[in-house]
């Protein structure tokens, strides 16, 4: 078995904490309820805490306030895209999470696929789509099935599972909603895992289960049947190649401190690469502390191991 040993700096050490959370994306409503149960943690465990529930001018909320460093519990765009994080660069505060380059490609699906791609690491078919796309011609190419995703958001927000080129075009069309750049990636039918990382150790997967077509919005926040397995049930061999499959594509991003990376296995047990994200949920719902907690990690725990990596 695993032994995960992660630094857990003392109160004293932290200093004030600005946490980050809310912001204006449209994952809004999930980073008020990430940012409410980081706040609760560290003031649990003693902290200095500064909540900032993130407007239109960040520079002028933080410029009021004396801190040391920075929790982000930002999703989406302005949080995840590194914005914050060349702001936060700029006045000089150490922050939670990935950097400035990698932020901003982890949040942008085409090119993390690309990179991932170009590194001889396994990830799904995919077309980048427009108005004028050959819906029949894409979706024979992506195997029958797809799913529609816009590039720069995260929850599962606009995404859709399509089995025909008229439910390509309704899908490009409703996703472009969100983003201008919209991805269609061959569907991988199979079991789905997750993968977090802290401090560069993949933490013990999650096989996700739901009873909707794929795992969505609501079978990742609001459902109740939504089923979280682990130990995932693969062999030892198998845990291992996921973890380090993981692990190396949260490298080649760039990524750092700490992350979640999501993976889809097809029926022969291959396994594909779906996204990697820079600041995963941290809610009563979430991945990141499920796994955490399989690890010997408590809520609190994992919050003090994620920002005592501020002091390095």
């Amino acid at each position: 078995m695993t032994h995960y040993s992660f630094k857990q700096a003392r109160p004293e050490q932290l200093g004030v904490v600005a946490v980050l959370y809310g912001g204006t994306s449209a994952e809004r409503e999930i980073s008020l309820r990430s940012g409410a149960a980081v706040i609760n943690a560290l003031r649990e465990e003693g902290v200095a805490v500064e909540p900032v529930d993130v407007g239109e001018n960040p520079l002028q909320q933080l410029q009021k306030l004396k801190v040391d460093r920075v929790f982000i519990a930002l999703h989406g765009a302005g949080g995840e895209d590194g914005k914050i994080q060349a702001l936060l660069e700029w006045m000089n505060l150490p922050y939670t999470g990935s950097g400035i380059a990698a932020s901003a490609l982890c949040m942008d699906k085409l090119r993390t696929k690309q990179l991932w791609r170009g590194c001889g690491l396994s990830t799904p078919d995919y077309a980048v789509l427009n108005s004028s796309s050959d819906w029949n011609l894409i979706i024979e190419q992506l195997g029958g099935e797809a799913m529609v995703k816009p590039c720069h958001e995260g929850s599962s927000i606009g995404m859709a599972k399509v089995k025909s080129a008229a439910e390509l075009q309704q899908a490009f069309e409703a996703a472009q909603r969100y983003d201008r750049l919209v991805l269609a990636e061959r569907y991988i039918r199979g079991a789905e895992y997750t993968v977090a990382i802290l401090d560069g150790i993949a933490l013990p997967p999650i096989k996700l289960e739901t009873n909707h077509q794929f795992y969505d919005f609501s079978a990742k926040y609001q459902a109740n049947d939504t089923r979280y397995i682990c130990p995932c049930g693969l062999n030892d061999a198998d845990e291992r190649r996921l973890k380090q499959l993981a692990a190396d594509a949260f490298n080649a991003a760039g990524a750092s401190g700490w992350g979640r990376v999501d993976v889809m296995a097809d029926a022969n047990g291959n396994f594909y690469l779906l996204e990697l994200n820079t600041v995963p949920g941290m809610t009563d719902h979430s991945l990141v502390p499920m796994a955490a907690k399989a690890a010997g990690y408590s809520f609190n725990q994992l919050v003090l191991a994620i920002l005592s990596q501020t002091l390095d």
